[in-house]
């Protein structure tokens, strides 16, 4: 089936944006309060509260590490609709649970059922592989990224302001969406996955190793991911030090920091809306990816050397190039995989971004901490930035030398 054939289609793929779009506003509503509620639960002080977020930031990608696969193979099981409607109904008790609580151990307990429960991402982007063909998958998953990426820009603005109310208000706030999302998706939201192309849920690849072995059999999928590691390590360089890259190396004030950041989110979404599918489309998926990555090295580089904060926003312009890269990996590795195990693959490409948020942090963190540190040798700003060039570098010569034999759909992964 493909978004042509029908109301049902046409449904689905609306709902996973809205879905995609309200989990991300809801992610985001939370995290400008964050801080306060740490302080307040761990009657401790601002640094030694930031240190706990980033041991819960920690908690939730390990979480969504572990259960990617499992969550992507139940969908393979039993459908999308329950998998996604039973995540949706899991965020909105998690943020209830974390309006409530009491103590700082159940905020930890709050991050790690959302890491499960956004393991769901998974899902959401098999839904749309059910429903759409090969050539338009790219299109769709840039979508969803364009859907993320707003979600993440409105989210921290509405959670600033509702945060005035008190630091449990955004979770209120999360919660309501999260329950109208799963009210709007009991409705309208279509099961995607046919009878005839599920298959037996597997204990043995509902893991990060299991999904590994099982997608290793068939021909491209792990270059493919390992290219896709090395470049959502690298691209986590502006969430990882962004705020701190600029303020040691232009002054910035918190202000100016979050401007740059919503362009950032503006730039990301509209690229991903307008520019992906005709891009994709005339250049193919892994000419896409090349071209995207390349964009990405070239920029990472002009942050390495730049001197003044005006060139920051110039520099900016290439930012849509790099939007080209995730859809349209996505899209290549969808191609190689069959319909009973499209599951399967996202919730291991999420895995693939979980482990990258936990890794990127333990290198760009120090070394950009050392080389403005007073001790260092010699002060290198940009040392971040020349680490995520090199590392996108080395995705884009495992996607060159990855076998190149044509695509074409391969048998049920059913055993």
């Amino acid at each position: 089936m493909t978004p042509s054939a029908g109301a049902p289609a046409a449904n689905a793929i609306r709902f996973v944006l809205l879905a995609v779009l309200i989990d991300s506003m809801g992610f985001g509503i939370v995290m400008p309060v964050l801080p306060d509620i740490v302080m307040k639960l761990g009657h401790v002080d601002l640094p030694e509260a930031t240190r706990i977020g980033g041991w819960l930031g920690v908690v939730y990608a390990a979480v969504q590490f572990l259960t990617g696969p499992f969550v992507g193979n139940l969908g393979d099981r039993f459908g999308r609709r329950p998998v996604l409607l039973g995540a949706l109904a899991g965020f909105t008790a998690d943020y209830l649970l974390l309006a409530f609580a009491p103590s700082l151990a159940w905020l930890f307990v709050g991050r790690a059922l959302a890491g499960l429960f956004g393991a769901s991402f998974g899902p959401a982007g098999a839904a749309i592989a059910d429903i759409s063909a090969p050539d338009e998958r790219s299109r769709y998953f840039g979508m969803i990224g364009a859907a993320f990426g707003i979600g993440f820009i409105v989210g921290p603005a509405i959670g600033g302001l509702l945060g005035e109310f008190g630091p449990r208000a955004p979770f209120y706030a999360a919660g309501a969406l999260s329950g109208a999302n799963f009210l709007f998706g009991l409705v309208f939201f279509p099961e995607t996955l046919s009878s005839g192309n599920r298959r037996p849920f597997s204990l043995a690849r509902a893991n990060p190793v299991g999904a590994w072995r099982s997608l290793g059999k068939l021909h491209g999928v792990i270059p493919l991911s390992i290219a896709a590691f090395f470049w959502q390590v690298a691209a986590m360089i502006y969430p990882v030090t962004w705020a701190y890259f600029a303020i040691a190396a232009f002054g910035w004030t918190p202000g100016i920091i979050g401007a740059s950041l919503a362009m950032v989110g503006c730039l990301m979404a509209l690229s991903q809306i307008l520019l992906v599918g005709p891009v994709v489309k005339r250049l193919g998926e892994r000419a896409s990816v090349a071209v995207g990555i390349a964009g990405a090295t070239a920029q990472f580089l002009c942050y390495t050397i730049i001197h003044d904060g005006w060139m920051v926003f110039v520099v900016m312009l290439l930012m849509p190039i790099q939007s080209l890269v995730f859809p349209a990996i996505n899209g290549l590795m969808s191609r190689k995989v069959p319909p009973d195990a499209q599951g399967e693959l996202q919730g291991f490409n999420g895995s693939i971004a979980a482990i990258a948020a936990i890794f990127a942090p333990a290198i760009f963190s120090p070394a950009l901490a050392y080389f403005t540190s007073p001790g260092a040798p010699f002060q290198f700003v940009g040392i971040g930035f020349a680490m995520a060039s090199v590392l996108a570098l080395v995705s884009l010569a495992i996607l060159l030398l990855a076998g190149r034999r044509p695509d074409q759909m391969p048998p049920s992964t059913a055993r």
